[in-house]
């Protein structure tokens, strides 16, 4: 089996960390600061870093666009540096690819999300290469495990998924 990997960052890393881990096909995932300015980030020190999740998954148990969809269900990626009740930088929605192929199903399926009508406005995720992730704390890690009626802005919403593509696409 090889594993491929994503980072994205959609709001407070330990909602989507807990919604994603539970995917079929994702075997890891860790939470962390990417995106930003200041090397060794912390959670008192992360300067323009967005709060982001890590994950690593099987292309063959779930494909990335799939991951994406199910980001884009879970965030509201139509708000600026903002999700639910928390405001700033941290909290963006942003995309870091690891590779040509993955910016492209980013773009695209950003333009599908945007297409569909179905989210509240245009979105305003950012596409970005992949850079540092600086793991957060051991007290930040599977938070709502360890935590389970712990503060999360994430949930799926059944009336932000797109609609069944054909298997050739």
């Amino acid at each position: 089996m090889s594993l491929e990997r994503a980072v994205l960052a959609g709001g407070c890393f330990w909602g989507m960390q807990d919604l994603i881990r539970k995917l079929p096909g994702v075997s890891k995932t860790r939470v962390g600061y990417t995106g930003g300015d200041v090397p060794n980030a912390t959670y008192r020190n992360h300067g323009t870093h967005a709060e982001g999740i890590e994950i690593w998954f099987d292309p063959d148990k779930i494909t990335y666009r799939r991951l994406l969809e199910f980001f884009f269900q879970i965030h509201d990626p139509t708000t600026v540096n903002r999700q639910g009740n928390d405001l700033g930088m941290s909290y963006r929605s942003a995309i870091y690819f690891v590779d040509e192929a993955q910016k492209q199903v980013a773009e695209d399926t950003i333009a599908d999300v945007n297409a569909s009508g179905l989210w509240p406005g245009r979105v305003v995720t950012e596409v970005e290469p992949v850079g540092d992730f600086w793991e957060a704390e051991p007290e930040h890690q599977d938070y709502l495990e360890r935590i389970p009626n712990g503060y999360t802005c994430h949930f799926p919403r059944p009336d932000w998924v797109l609609p069944k593509r054909d298997a050739a696409e």
